[in-house]
């Protein structure tokens, strides 16, 4: 049997080889980069990608090195005013929509600063292992978010760019076609969601606590909607039609200008799409990304259907394995890519984030956490909808059944789809 030496050891060597893995791909999602590149700020909603790898780095130093690693000196205090997120706890910080102005530090500065970071992080990890194993846990799953922000925020960027930016090469690919769309009924009644106390995995705040719910007879779709679908969709004039929308989305589709989804575009009567491998033919048979709740809802409503509840998409994904589907192992032009055929349902890992009908609201019996990191996802539960089950952007392994993700219901920039619910 091990002694307790051997074990705490053996703990501090796996959050090492894992704090050295997530650091190392957000270094690596970065080399096509330039400085400029990495500066710019296309909208409010996005940050730059010096700023991802600043602020992820800003949280290693100020809740790991500084609160419990003895005599840490920061490497620049100038910099906690610039690279804090959303933390009142921590004081005041540089104005989110103008992040794109920080020309300095540069992209190169920023890049010494992780490596000191790290380098500190990794020579107190005997010490970091015992006194707070979760918030490191939690600062690697932080780090995994802002990769798949990096990627989104990215795309957004080069698809302002006039020039056809590609950041990688595109992938080559065979024909594909999307899988026949079936119903699949599921078990109703009660059932058990939101991640168990004590599970010995790691969770977020907001995915507690486990609790009962109930559910009524429903059935969902075997896939997400695809490309082409959604073609029949606009070609119906679902975009023009005011009874398949909510008023919101009927004024937010009529003052935005809406009749496609974000990245689409029409050249000599065919459809394509920005990538990060610059314009791409839309493929009929890949899911339909980059859509909005209230695109979601009308393109359901058109079907005859509805969107589904969290806890649906939630119980349906309890025995599917989330380290499965399409899902970011390094970096390339990430894309969703149509399923392969099969019984059941697919998909319900990666590739794209399916919208629910569901408002981000806490758990019964849900706590927030003591100090700044319980502002992490607590404060935002108003006014936004849950999605589920990670995309082709979301890093391997970060994925589970109860992961609750949120945005506000206009929200498109990140690649959100749907998959079909309805009453049986």
């Amino acid at each position: 049997m091990a002694s307790r030496a051997q074990v705490a050891e053996a703990c501090s060597a796996d959050l090492a080889d894992r704090f050295q893995s997530v650091r190392s791909l957000s270094v690596d999602l970065a080399v096509p980069l330039s400085d400029a590149d990495a500066t710019v700020q296309s909208m409010p909603d996005a940050s730059p990608a010096k700023w991802h790898l600043a602020h992820t780095t800003w949280f290693f130093e100020t809740f790991l090195l500084r609160d419990h690693a003895p005599g840490y000196v920061a490497h620049d205090d100038r910099w906690a005013y610039l690279f804090n997120s959303y933390y009142e706890a921590e004081g005041p910080r540089h104005p989110r929509p103008h992040r794109g102005l920080l020309t300095r530090p540069t992209l190169a500065e920023v890049r010494d600063y992780r490596g000191r970071v790290d380098e500190a992080v990794l020579n107190a990890m005997p010490l970091l292992a015992k006194a707070c194993p979760d918030l490191l846990t939690l600062g690697l799953h932080h780090e995994q978010q802002h990769q798949e922000l990096m990627l989104t925020d990215l795309k957004h960027l080069f698809s302002c760019n006039p020039l056809d930016v590609a950041l990688w090469p595109a992938q080559p690919r065979g024909h594909t076609e999307a899988p026949a769309l079936r119903w699949i009924e599921r078990p109703s009644g009660l059932v058990e969601v939101g991640h168990a106390d004590g599970a010995g995995t790691f969770a977020f705040d907001n995915e507690q606590p486990r609790h009962p719910h109930y559910l009524a007879p429903h059935a969902l779709a075997n896939r997400p909607i695809s490309n082409g679908e959604w073609r029949a969709f606009i070609e119906d004039g679902g975009y023009r039609m005011a009874s398949l929308w909510l008023s919101d989305g009927w004024d937010w589709c009529n003052r935005e200008g809406i009749g496609h989804p974000l990245y689409w575009r029409e050249s000599d009567g065919a459809w394509e799409q920005f990538s990060l491998s610059g314009w791409q033919a839309v493929d009929d048979a890949d899911p339909v990304t980059h859509i909005s709740f209230y695109e979601a809802d009308a393109f359901a409503s058109w079907s005859g259907a509805r969107l589904p509840t969290e806890q649906e998409l939630e119980a349906a994904a309890q025995g599917a394995d989330p380290h499965g589907g399409i899902q970011l192992d390094g970096p390339g032009p990430v894309t969703p890519r149509c399923p392969e055929d099969g019984s059941g349902l697919l998909s319900l890992f990666g590739n794209v984030w399916e919208w629910t009908g569901s408002a981000y609201r806490p758990y019964p019996g849900f706590r927030t956490a003591e100090g700044a990191v319980g502002e992490y996802n607590g404060k935002f539960m108003s006014s936004q909808l849950v999605l589920k089950g990670g995309s082709c952007a979301t890093p391997r392994g970060h994925m589970r059944a109860s992961y609750r993700n949120f945005f506000h219901p206009h929200q498109r920039w990140q690649f959100t789809g749907l998959r079909l619910a309805k009453d049986c």
